[in-house]
């Protein structure tokens, strides 16, 4: 019996889902992440599950493996080559000062050291054209000076190749040549559009995690084909795609936000499916939490990505859907800082040794022990009672670090810090979703808040209240909804082509020729990956007016002309900035092209366990709730044991495998359709 199966490996927690189509039986499972070798926890989940890999069709993986990677600074040494004349670009980078009131602002250094730059003496004019091809003798004598060094991966990027990329392409060559074995990428094979600093860093970001990803990829292929799979492996990409594995081995920066991403494609399914146009999928997990807009089923994909934070980070010239994520997960620690202020992330506890409650030596008070003491958190059931939560060790814990000194003292008080650190938390996811609505242009009254991971539900009325989003939607098993989106991702392939030439009647046709070149290409690439598949395309083009620097992408149909494309830049340009000019001229910078194939995936419908009948009756518990700045006594129940059309009053608390949703005592809730819990917040009178 065939199955699909999708694993999530993040900071805290691996999750795994399984799903039988022939049946529609799911199985649903986490453990702690194993950092030391992230193989052994999907394998471990694999084990729990009694899921048979040798029964597989289609393997899907998410990692945060790529950014930790990148963050950390744990790859070895990289090699840059570039155009003579050019050898710090990379540390230059831009001239702007993105925080011009702080007198002790660096930006990150760059991944390659300037010992490690080397120059060759090549030229591409900015029409495309040979001013001056690379010597032989020359790139093999710089491959020489390289060996020398010990590097184990080589990025090659020259100026203006993304006009032309056959010099980038005889240097790559040369340098396979004479480095066997030494990780070899291009910029221009990941990015062909003009930024010469963007596309360098993206090609040293993408040498300096190619030998750890590449390892790993080969490392998992290999464990899987010890337990026989003999099936299609994909890595979930950052576009919204999967990937298949030689691709992303080799392409490892399409990976560097491959683990949230799996919840997007999952809350555009949901959305599509229930009707909902306006959604923020927000996801909190383990060790940070994050959000991003899906709008009539499709989300935004940017064309750029900073590893580290924009200004200070690594531009990632690569496509990532449009994230934001910030350090508030439930691992994440509460700290006093030299001044004695309270503050929540953004490091965190992470899986080992995990907050104070999971008992493996973790003495730092976290969000989850912050919960647990609050009673939002059943310390018997939490993770299906597989993990039992340790009360007095998370009390110990907050008293220590905190609550002495600032004077807390005795259980009252500790309840009110408790909840101090979770008000924390909530500003910082606040501030999140402000970011990914009212920077871009949105409301967040007009959105459905759409909330899962393990930490999600347990915090998404608090934010909806604050926020003034009248409704959550928390979708079945949470837990491991990433996981699940994975499940549902399909093939995706994106192609940028930088074009600049200003707005006529003649430019849709004119462009017509490009788009052609590029599908050609991305059909010719993914069809090595997978003969048998069909391809469908998406058009778009980014604009501006003349005389500005930032874009903005607008969709191209086949059918569409010069003024309905012109209306329809200025028709986005007005929603995400709040004005436009009517006459202004605009300009297309860049053309792009992103290619989906189909992979099967299950029906959502059966994706939830929901209950028959009549429901038994609820537990009761006492739990302390911010909106009543008291402790109120609430309803528990067991979420697969509530039928669809069920609903209730808060207060509530509704338990299950990898989550806790919790209600507040001015909201409601009921079981829609696919089983999901829909909340409707009310406010406080």
């Amino acid at each position: 019996m065939k199955n699909f199966v999708a694993v999530d490996t993040g900071g805290t927690f691996t999750d795994l889902v399984a799903f039988e189509p022939d049946t529609g039986h799911v199985k649903y499972t986490k453990s702690l992440t194993t950092h030391h070798n992230p193989i052994e926890g999907i394998l471990a989940c694999a084990d729990k599950t009694g899921t048979r890999l040798d029964s597989a069709a289609i393997f899907k993986h998410g990692t945060t493996l790529v950014i930790n990677t990148l963050l950390e600074r744990s790859g070895p040494e990289v090699a840059l080559v570039t155009t003579k004349g050019f050898r710090d670009v990379v540390e230059l980078g831009r001239g702007n000062r993105t925080e011009p009131f702080n007198l002790f602002y660096r930006r990150d250094p760059a991944l390659v050291s300037r010992a490690l730059r080397f120059e060759v003496n090549e030229r591409i004019n900015s029409s495309g054209q040979t001013v001056r091809p690379p010597d032989e003798a020359e790139v093999r004598a710089v491959a020489a000076r390289i060996r020398a060094t010990g590097a184990e991966a080589v990025a090659v990027s020259f100026i203006n190749s993304y006009l032309q990329p056959s010099h980038e392409l005889l240097v790559a060559k040369i340098l396979r040549e004479e480095l066997p074995g030494c990780f070899i990428t291009t910029g221009a094979e990941l990015s062909r559009e003009w930024y010469e600093y963007e596309r360098t860093a993206t090609a040293t970001a993408n040498a300096y995690a190619g030998p750890k990803i590449g390892g790993y990829i080969a490392s998992l292929s290999g464990a899987l084909a010890e337990r026989k799979f003999a099936g299609r492996f994909f890595l979930m990409g950052s576009n919204g795609g999967v990937l298949s594995a030689p691709h992303a081995a080799k392409a490892p920066v399409l990976l560097v936000e491959s683990g949230p991403i799996g919840g997007c494609i999952g809350a555009s399914a949901f959305g599509i499916a229930l009707g909902i146009d306006n959604i923020i999928a927000f996801d909190m997990g383990g060790t940070t939490a994050k959000c991003a807009l899906v709008e009539s089923g499709e989300f935004a994909v940017d064309s750029i990505y900073y590893v580290g934070g924009y200004g200070r980070g690594i531009p990632i010239r690569a496509p990532v859907v449009d994230i934001v994520e910030v350090g508030a997960g439930g691992g994440s620690i509460a700290w006093l800082d030299d001044q004695k202020r309270l503050r929540v992330g953004p490091k965190s506890a992470s899986s080992t040794p995990g907050p104070a409650c999971y008992g493996r030596g973790g003495t730092e008070p976290t969000v989850t022990d912050a919960n647990l003491l609050l009673g939002r958190l059943n310390a018997q059931r939490f993770q299906g009672g597989e993990m039992a939560l340790d009360v007095e060790k998370s009390a110990k814990a907050l008293e220590a670090k905190i609550g002495e000194t600032l004077g807390y003292k005795g259980r009252k008080q500790l309840l009110e810090l408790a909840d101090g650190v979770l008000s924390i938390a909530a500003v910082i996811m606040a501030g999140a979703i402000k970011r990914i609505t009212i920077e871009r242009g949105r409301d967040p009254r007009d959105f459905t808040l759409f909330a899962y991971g393990g930490g999600g539900p347990l915090h998404s009325a608090g934010l909806a209240r604050a926020m003034n989003i009248p409704r959550v939607v928390i979708p079945p098993e949470p837990g491991n909804f990433s996981a699940i989106g994975m499940l549902l991702a399909d093939i995706r392939r994106d192609l940028d082509r930088t074009v600049l030439r200003a707005m006529d009647e003649n430019t849709v046709g004119d462009l017509e020729g490009t788009f052609v070149e590029m599908e050609d290409q991305l059909t010719a690439e993914m069809r090595a990956d997978f003969a048998d598949i069909g391809i469908d395309f998406q058009r778009s083009v980014e604009m501006r007016f003349v005389g500005q620097m930032h874009t903005v992408r607008v969709p191209l149909k086949g059918t569409d002309t010069h003024a309905i494309l012109n209306q329809a830049f200025q028709i986005i340009y007005k929603k995400r900035y709040g004005h436009v000019n009517p006459n202004g001229e605009a300009e297309v910078v860049s053309l792009h092209t992103a290619a989906h194939a189909r992979t099967p995936r299950p029906d959502i419908g059966k994706l939830a366990v929901t209950g028959t009948g009549t429901p038994p009756p609820p537990g009761k518990r006492t739990i302390y709730f911010s909106e009543a700045k008291a402790e109120l006594e609430a309803s528990v129940f067991d979420r697969a044991t509530l039928p669809v059309g069920f609903a209730a009053d808060g207060p509530a608390v509704i338990e299950e495998y990898g989550s806790t949703t919790i209600v507040g005592p001015f909201d409601t809730f009921e079981v829609g359709v696919l089983g999901e819990l829909t909340l409707h917040i009310g406010k406080q009178h």
